[in-house]
């Protein structure tokens, strides 16, 4: 076991891609760190559409009843 250890380079895993590089930081490259933040940002988008969508269902809903 200790020959296995030995033989692989200290590495990190991409957190785009999680393709295995040597050196500082989340991401392997910059394009990489790019489409990993367009990813995030659609994300978040959708996030905020369900969110505004479950105000007005439940605005609507209490308007209805009365309260």
């Amino acid at each position: 076991m200790s020959d296995i250890v030995d033989r692989i380079p200290q590495h990190r895993h991409c957190s785009g891609c999680g393709k295995a590089f040597v050196g500082d930081g989340w991401f392997c490259s910059k394009s990489c760190q790019e489409e990993s933040g367009k990813e995030v940002k659609g994300k978040l988008r959708k996030l905020v559409l369900i969110w505004v969508g479950i105000v007005v269902v439940t605005v609507i809903l209490v308007a209805m009843v009365g309260l």
